[in-house]
């Protein structure tokens, strides 16, 4: 049987700064330090993200923020 899911979503650097708000030193450094998703090579010069990724990424920070606010 054939695999029928969808392939999960591949964000290139310009829509993962747009939807992290992050310049792309600041997402390079946050990888260094194993504080940022890790890309997925997709060529010799492209790199890509997980979509999922990124939106855990993201709503982690707002849990954060949340968990924060009720300190």
């Amino acid at each position: 049987m054939p695999n029928t899911s969808p392939a999960p979503a591949i964000l290139r650097l310009p829509e993962v700064r747009r939807r992290t708000g992050r310049s792309t030193s600041s997402i390079y450094a946050d990888m260094q330090r194993g504080n940022f998703p890790r890309p997925i090579k997709l060529g010799a010069q492209a790199v890509g993200w997980l979509e999922t990724e990124i939106s855990d990424w993201t709503s982690a920070r707002i849990r954060e923020r949340d968990a924060e606010a009720q300190s």
